[in-house]
């Protein structure tokens, strides 16, 4: 009982209900959601400390289920993890029920198994925080959950943080207690799956998983993306070894292939940003290469997570900061050089073939670079009717196309775009007041922009 006291003093774990483990449990349900990952994951690494305590064995219960606006693409790229998951789990004497809406209740299962004991891992999206609610007020046995997809556990920077300057120093002054391996330790006892539990193969096929189901189904999965915490090592492996020493170089021209490609891995949790942030550490590059990539995986990522954390408007245009709502209200009427539909947005069908080539990336591949994603933002904003439509806009593009939509990034991308957030005031000018501005023609000669134009042609888009 010891053990578990210190376990709950874990500054990354959240007791949601406290109380002494069920004398008569039979096993610790590790509820996964956001951390979809068999190794390197810090819920599942108390789950198994706390099951070893116990003398008991683990089970982690995964059961998938419609989370609009989600559609085939980001679901086809979730079920490709599961097998990776399930080897990992099997290699530390984990069990695993796979389950599917509507069969996804964790209560039920609950009620199944009889755990003494379950852990889940946190998530700050308005959805994920309702359903722990839920399972909080109606589960009768502790609940825990353990922040396994920051470096450093949110709740510790205890408010919002407005700027990068502000959080970084923050960040780093705790990097020392938490950016560190994880242990992932085997359960002792190893878990045996009663004869009568159900559970679901994990190689399904996506018709398989999403049966039934009311999702966009118009939004296909991208053939050239493969889900998985094997292929997110594989790219990680690749990207430190290959590209890492060009980062800083290469990192702002979006027609060459210079950046990581690890955020869908991450939205996924195939990957822990612990994971990243160390294999960049010990690579042997430029101290400026590293300092670079971190400043993104830890600085701007977890500033990202603290705008969803802490304020509850994070995806809408109530998120700005008062300078901003002053600035975009006093230009509100200024006259747009042009109005676009959301319709011609989502088909890329405007007078600029830079905004173009980026939408038509995010449709096409699922993925658009992140120097683009700033253009493609602040161009919605100037060519829509209002700023708070503007963000509306490219939410909705956001999260149906992006394999990493949904995400506390991309709000936080957004935000930054349109309503200025984390960043300062600049020179007054027209739509924008004080918002940033970003012109095609400054945008276009940093980089190859003709090879990008061509790279990613729209001809082809939403063709009959």
């Amino acid at each position: 009982m010891n053990h578990l006291l210190e376990l709950t003093r874990n500054p990354r774990v959240t007791v949601r209900r406290d109380g002494p483990p069920g004398p008569d449990g039979t096993c610790v349900v590790y509820w996964m959601q956001r951390a979809q990952r068999g190794i390197d994951n810090p819920a599942l690494d108390v789950a198994v400390e706390a099951a070893n305590a116990l003398a008991r064995p683990v089970v982690v219960f995964f059961a998938p289920r419609p989370f609009p606006p989600a559609n085939l693409r980001h679901y086809a790229f979730l079920l490709q993890g599961i097998p990776d998951i399930a080897e990992a789990l099997e290699r530390r004497h984990i069990g695993l029920v796979l389950r599917r809406f509507p069969d996804h209740s964790l209560l039920k299962f609950c009620d199944e198994v009889h755990p003494a004991l379950v852990v889940g891992d946190e998530n700050p999206m308005r959805q994920a925080r309702g359903w722990r609610d839920t399972v909080t007020k109606k589960l009768k046995i502790p609940l825990w959950t353990v922040d396994a997809d920051v470096i450093v556990p949110s709740k510790l920077l205890e408010k919002p943080q407005y700027a990068a300057f502000l959080i970084r120093p923050r960040l780093e002054s705790r990097l020392r207690a938490f950016l560190v391996a994880a242990k992932n330790p085997r359960a002792r006892v190893p878990w045996s799956k009663p004869r009568s539990l159900s559970t679901l193969e994990t190689r399904l096929e996506l018709g398989e998983l999403t049966s039934g189901w009311n999702i966009d189904r118009s939004v296909e999965p991208v053939p050239a993306w493969k889900g998985g915490a094997r292929e997110a090592l594989r790219l990680l492996k690749d990207f430190t070894d290959k590209k890492l020493s060009r980062y800083v170089r290469d990192r702002n021209h979006p027609e060459l292939a210079g950046t990581s490609r690890l955020s869908p891995y991450l939205h996924f949790g195939h990957i822990s940003p612990i994971t990243v942030a160390l294999a960049v550490q010990k690579a042997s590059v430029p101290e400026s290469a590293k300092d670079a990539f971190l400043s993104q995986v830890i600085t701007w990522r977890e500033l990202s997570v603290n705008l969803v954390h802490f304020n509850p408007n994070y995806d809408t245009f109530a998120c700005a900061e008062p300078w901003a709502h002053r600035t975009l209200a006093a230009h509100a009427r200024d006259p747009r050089p042009v109005l676009y539909t959301e319709k011609q947005l989502e088909t890329a069908a405007t007078h600029d073939p830079l905004w173009n080539a980026a939408q038509t990336q995010m449709v096409s591949t699922g993925w658009m670079h992140n120097s683009m994603r700033m253009y493609w933002g602040k161009k919605i904003l100037e060519w829509t009717k209002s700023p708070a439509h503007a963000h509306q806009i490219a939410v909705r593009l956001n999260d149906k196309y992006e394999l990493d939509g949904r995400d506390p990034n991309g709000y936080a991308g957004i935000a930054w775009s349109i309503v200025g957030k984390f960043d300062r005031p600049w020179f007054e000018r027209p739509i924008f007041g004080q918002v940033r501005y970003m012109s095609g023609a400054s945008t276009g000669r940093k980089f190859d922009s003709k090879k990008y134009i061509a790279q990613h042609s729209q001809t082809q888009l939403f063709a009959d």
